[in-house]
């Protein structure tokens, strides 16, 4: 008689979190401690906040904040280089896209200004360089001037095929930023308005300058 088969043990639900799960849960986490302290360096400014206060924000400890980001100046740093990358990113997006000069500049000025009114654009406007160490500032600067070395290559590609008026390029920049940054300062979340609605209003005064006089 042959032996019967062995029957196999019903497998047993693991209590334990796979990789994956743990590398998802660690990213949550890190985003979260992320937003309350960029939220916390807007609405106080940096030497105001602490990362004391952002901890008791998200009912965690102090040192939990430096086991996903570091010390003050790193979570800083981390906060200004994801809007610089926000903001980089809608250059080159604007920059590959169809259309004249003056479309693909307004495109991205749209865009720009909607960044500088959310939390980690506005950080990077708030934010000055004095209270970085001397890298951190370096690499700052050196992203801001990414940025705007993109929007005058834009304002340069509309002079060239007409649609912008030919002005000097490096002041119209200017004049651009110094109208699209503030609204990272009075820009209040809770009025009537919205952040794609105020963006319309500014860029179509700022760009009436550069229209071509026919």
């Amino acid at each position: 008689m042959l032996p019967k088969p062995a029957v196999p043990a019903a497998a047993v639900p693991s209590p334990f979190r796979s990789k994956a799960e743990r590398e998802h849960d660690r990213a949550e986490k890190r985003e979260a401690v992320l937003l309350a302290a960029v939220r916390m360096f807007n609405a106080r400014g940096y030497h105001a906040a602490s990362l004391d206060d952002v901890a008791a924000s998200l009912g965690v400890s102090k040192p939990t904040i430096y086991h996903y980001l570091g010390n003050k100046e790193q979570v800083l740093v981390e906060c200004v280089n994801r809007g610089l990358s926000m903001l980089r990113e809608a250059a080159d997006t604007a920059a590959g896209a169809p259309g004249s000069g003056h479309d693909r500049l307004r495109a991205f000025l749209l865009r720009y200004a909607c960044i500088n009114m959310d939390d980690f654009g506005r950080c990077v406007i708030r934010t000055n360089e004095e209270v970085l160490s001397m890298d951190s500032a370096i690499r700052f600067r050196a992203r801001k001037r990414e940025i705007d070395d993109a929007v005058r290559g834009l304002i340069a590609e509309g002079v060239a095929d007409g649609s912008i008026a030919p002005v000097d390029v490096r002041f119209a920049s200017f004049a651009l930023a110094g109208a699209l940054n503030w609204p990272a300062r009075w820009h209040d979340p809770d009025g009537p308005l919205s952040p794609e609605e105020i963006a319309e209003k500014l860029v179509d005064i700022a760009l009436g300058g550069l229209t071509p006089r026919r």
